[in-house]
């Protein structure tokens, strides 16, 4: 029987896409058999784990790709990479450790908890990036609760984007409670990004019980940073963003608008 086939039967694919390439190698440098099944396996070894890996990102469903090294420290002097680095190796996934990023809009937080579960991939762990509306609402229509559950439970890591930035009805603070509660139970980190000051999540979830709980779960294994500066988004331009300058823009276009209708 020749390799090709046993090769395939134990699905060895690329182990049989490189021995035609690597015997004639092996013979011209005489490499010893072992030298030459070390590389074998190597090879094989490397395609499944690039494999696995992009099959994980995949399954996160994240937005955007992002990871630490494209993000810009030099635009958040305050914040330095050594600042994240407890996060940026296993010891995230085997220490549980959690993370609330919060700052206004375009200071890097998505970016970051983003980067940060890519890294756990990288690592060989599972990841999930949801957003803080999309989990809820999901939840909270759910005829089977625990089966919906499961998504966001079962991946090492989850992402949970954009809390607070939506208001959120009757329900909100109970099913996001659970997904904390649990994934804190079973010892799985949650990176989470928000707009608000954590003293202002009961209102948010109408809640201020069960908000602490939720904080007090996620921060027991984890830690908070706060991102200031302006937004990336708008990295180099100068905008007015006073709101009486733009009432009085509206209000002059809109007089411009009336008296070009009443000409014509």
């Amino acid at each position: 029987m020749s390799l090709d086939p046993m090769l395939k039967s134990l699905g060895l694919s690329t182990i049989q896409r490189v021995l035609p390439e690597l015997i004639p190698m092996a013979e011209r440098e005489a490499w010893s058999y072992q030298q030459l099944l070390e590389r074998l396996l190597s090879e094989e070894v490397a395609h499944r784990s690039e494999r696995r890996t992009q099959t994980f990102i995949t399954k996160a469903k994240f937005p955007f790709e992002a990871t630490i090294d494209t993000f810009d420290f030099t635009f958040r002097s305050h914040l330095k990479r050594q600042m994240l680095g407890r996060f940026l190796g296993p010891e995230l996934v085997s220490d549980h450790r959690s993370l609330i990023l919060e700052g206004p809009p375009g200071t890097g937080k998505t970016h970051l908890c983003i980067a940060i579960a890519y890294k756990a991939i990288q690592d060989g762990f599972t990841a999930r990036f949801t957003t803080a509306a999309a989990l809820i609402n999901d939840l909270c229509v759910a005829p089977e609760r625990n089966v919906a559950l499961q998504p966001y439970l079962r991946p090492h890591v989850l992402v949970i984007d954009e809390m607070g930035y939506l208001g959120y009805g009757p329900g909100a603070d109970d099913v996001l409670f659970q997904v904390v509660d649990q994934r804190y139970l079973k010892g799985k980190p949650i990176l989470l990004t928000t707009n608000k000051p954590l003293n202002q999540w009961g209102r948010v979830l109408h809640d201020e019980e069960l908000a602490r709980a939720i904080i007090d779960r996620t921060l027991h294994h984890g830690e908070y940073l706060k991102l200031t500066g302006p937004s990336f988004r708008l990295k180099g331009r100068t905008l007015d963003l006073d709101i009486n300058s733009i009432e009085q823009s509206t209000e002059i276009k809109a007089e411009k608008s009336g008296k070009k209708s009443l000409s014509t």
